[in-house]
């Protein structure tokens, strides 16, 4: 009996581990580029006109803290009233410096961007996009952007 229980021992932490590898997340492979296209993407349905194209990039309980708006951002529905007003103004986006951190299924972008608008006005903002991988797609799960102050 006790010989048998040094068998039992091993095989049960073998099967604990090999349960805990396949419960694992499996990692998307993903560089820096393919997240800098995520925000080309973005920028690529802005340009679009639709908002609710420009919507379909975020989760659908992303969190949307918007540059030229201080309501928070919650639902799909509310990103895309966002946007309406936003697009109205045919904004194009540039970034103008940013860092990206990659983890396992999540990445960070960070940084600054310029947006001009149809008028010829422009604000610079500070951003953060935060991304997830889906099963299927990259989608931005969190967003904030806000506005550059004035040089103190």
């Amino acid at each position: 009996m006790r010989k048998l229980s040094f068998l039992i021992i091993p095989l049960t932490l073998l099967s604990s581990y090999t349960f805990a590898l396949e419960t694992a997340p499996k990692c998307v492979k993903v560089d820096q580029q393919q997240i800098a296209g995520l925000f080309e993407r973005w920028n690529d349905s802005l340009k679009s006109g639709d908002a609710k194209k420009v919507s379909a990039n975020y989760l659908a309980d992303a969190v949307l803290l918007p540059t030229i708006s201080s309501q928070v951002r919650l639902t799909d529905a509310e990103r895309t009233d966002y946007f309406k007003h936003f697009l109205a103004k045919k904004p194009v986006g540039k970034i103008d410096g940013r860092t990206i951190r990659i983890g396992c299924n999540k990445a960070i972008d960070i940084g600054t961007y310029t947006f001009t608008f149809k008028d010829k006005s422009t604000v610079s903002a500070r951003y953060t996009f935060t991304y997830v991988w889906d099963g299927k797609e990259w989608k931005i799960s969190t967003h904030h952007s806000s506005e550059v102050p004035a040089n103190n």
